[in-house]
């Protein structure tokens, strides 16, 4: 559990992450969390978000701001395309092995039978809205496969998911960066998008929980 800390925080330290590699270590994240299961705990929002503003400071002579943004937020997306099929491969070939198999550290059944249910409710646009939802974005394309979603329509979500996805949370980044509030409190920031962006998930955990008590004796 240290060590998963540890990792939290150094992909949440600007200076960490050009020091290990640079932005190229974000878009290696991004695949590994939307495309591999065990990588639902990585920071993808917040991480996201200090991508942005370390692109607005590494600005290369003579390129157009604009250009340098779009290239990453362009890198970011493909990468969180390509981590979704992915996932949606993974889960059309082992669904069932998926929904037998017992529980371990790193992986958890109710994930997917969330995932499941969020699929359910939103239809196609879950691929898209899922990306905005920790933990529900790394199993949503599993599930996807799973359920043997049209793969035309799969990969329209997909791609409209992954864009809307990087290029906000970057594009808030790179233009709040420079705010002096955001970078004397960027530990505040970051805490405050994991409290905005885990809020939902947490929720339906807890409600889920809440219906299935049985009632008191009597009732």
């Amino acid at each position: 559990m240290s060590a998963l800390l540890e990792l939290f925080h150094n992909l949440t330290n600007p200076d960490w992450i050009m020091a290990h590699g640079g932005l190229y270590i974000v878009v290696f994240i991004v695949f590994a969390e939307t495309g591999l299961f065990a990588g639902f705990f990585l920071p993808g929002d917040s991480l996201l978000f200090i991508t942005g503003m370390i692109i607005a400071h590494t600005i290369v002579p003579g390129t157009a701001p604009v250009w340098h943004l779009l290239y990453w937020v362009l890198l970011i997306s493909i990468a969180a395309i390509i981590g979704n099929y992915v996932g949606y491969w993974f889960g059309k070939r082992s669904g069932a092995l998926l929904m037998n198999r017992k529980d371990s550290w790193l992986f958890k059944k109710r994930y997917l039978v969330q995932a499941q249910a969020f699929y359910e409710k939103k239809g196609g646009g879950a691929i898209m809205i899922a990306r905005f939802l920790p933990v529900v974005r790394t199993f949503a394309p599993i599930v996807a496969g799973m359920v043997h979603m049209e793969p035309r329509k799969f990969t329209l979500y997909n791609i409209l998911g992954a864009c809307a996805w990087a290029g906000s949370i970057v594009t808030a980044g790179f233009l709040l960066g420079d705010n002096a509030w955001v970078k004397n409190n960027l530990d505040k920031v970051i805490i405050g998008i994991v409290i905005i962006t885990t809020a939902p998930v947490l929720i339906k955990m807890i409600t889920a929980r809440k219906k299935k008590e049985p009632l008191p004796a009597g009732q």
